[in-house]
């Protein structure tokens, strides 16, 4: 046995030394130190070994295996220096040469308009909430005072995700979920995406919506104009013009439609070179946003007393906040993700 294990040792030295990648040195590896290698075999047939010379021989034994993980080792940390310092010597990088500037990030111009309309509304004592973009039929219409047979669901081209589910045409599903869980008072604003199977200049099948309601004991009408009529102000300026249009919405009665004077022409009708106001077709309003006194059969859904509380709710559409205020002609330029568009913002 100590012939093998002098062979063994003479072998593996002269194996390892003659490694000239990681790989080969791996194989040496394997054909002496592995489960199935020369030394492990030796070592297994130990017991074959007179007893009188086992310790002798078992010692020899860890000794070359050893000295064979030693070298081992040491190879392995040269052809690893080896192979950086190469790597270092074909990849050098100039560090006088200039830097590549990335562009910064920007926030989306609709994203900027929503937190700048929801911080306006915080300011006036709303908070935010939020709810789920697939919603049940019951939340998004029957809560809302659209039953299925009601006229009103044919005004919202519906994108459905099964027969009672649906992609939330609008976020007054929030304020029925809002309504269920709390008690008055509520003053409560639900910005978020919204989806119809609208595509067009002026409409997208997704887009944005802030729906906002004040529910408390004594509202009235005029609280909902003095809300709206100041946010208006606040967001267009404080010389912006503003009237209420009787209108319908199956869950607010009355209802009003809210126009703002037109910000392309001022209210003139006309552009500065004379011709008729693209925007507001020669009125001199621009339409922003529905609203009205949310009606009693809604209050019914959520368990609230409709003889004690009363209340306002509004919705007004992100996209069409940003096109006045930019005075952008398509919606689709908002979807696009042409940098030369967003840049400007």
């Amino acid at each position: 046995m100590r012939a093998d294990l002098e062979r063994i040792r003479h072998d593996a030295l002269a194996d390892l030394d003659r490694c000239a990648d990681e790989a080969a040195l791996e194989e040496a590896r394997l054909r002496y130190l592995g489960r199935k290698g020369e030394l492990t075999a030796v070592l297994r047939g130990m017991r074959e070994v007179p007893e009188a010379e086992r310790p002798a021989m078992g010692e020899l034994a860890n000794t070359i295996k050893v000295e064979v993980e030693e070298r081992l080792a040491a190879i392995r940390r040269r052809l690893e220096e080896e192979r950086l310092a190469k790597s270092l010597a074909e990849e050098r990088l100039d560090v006088t040469l200039p830097g590549i500037r990335l562009p910064r990030g920007r926030v989306h111009p609709l994203m900027q308009v929503q937190e700048e309309v929801t911080g306006i509304f915080v300011a006036m004592g709303f908070e935010v909430a939020e709810g789920p973009d697939i919603e049940d039929d019951y939340h998004n219409f029957e809560a809302l005072n659209i039953p299925r047979d009601h006229p009103a669901r044919d005004m919202q081209d519906t994108f459905f995700v099964s027969e009672d589910r649906v992609l939330r045409t609008h976020t007054s599903p929030v304020q029925i979920r809002v309504m269920e869980s709390r008690q008055p008072p509520l003053r409560v604003i639900a910005p978020g995406a919204v989806y119809r199977q609208d595509d067009d200049v002026t409409h997208s099948p997704t887009f944005h919506q802030i729906e906002g309601f004040w529910v408390d004991e004594r509202i009235t009408f005029g609280d909902l104009k003095g809300v709206l009529s100041e946010f208006l102000r606040r967001f267009f300026g404080p010389g912006t013009r503003v009237r209420f249009r009787p209108s319908f919405f199956p869950f607010t009665e009355p209802s009003a439609e809210v126009d703002i004077g037109c910000v392309l022409c001022g209210g003139s009708g006309k552009q500065a070179d004379g011709a008729a106001c693209r925007m507001c077709k020669q009125s001199g309003w621009v339409e922003i946003l529905g609203s009205g006194m949310i009606d009693p059969n809604v209050f019914g859904f959520v368990g609230y007393d409709a003889e004690r509380f009363s209340g306002f709710a509004f919705g007004v559409g992100v996209e069409r906040l940003a096109m006045l205020r930019y005075g952008i002609g398509d919606i689709r330029l908002f979807y696009e993700n042409d940098l030369r568009f967003l840049r400007q913002f």
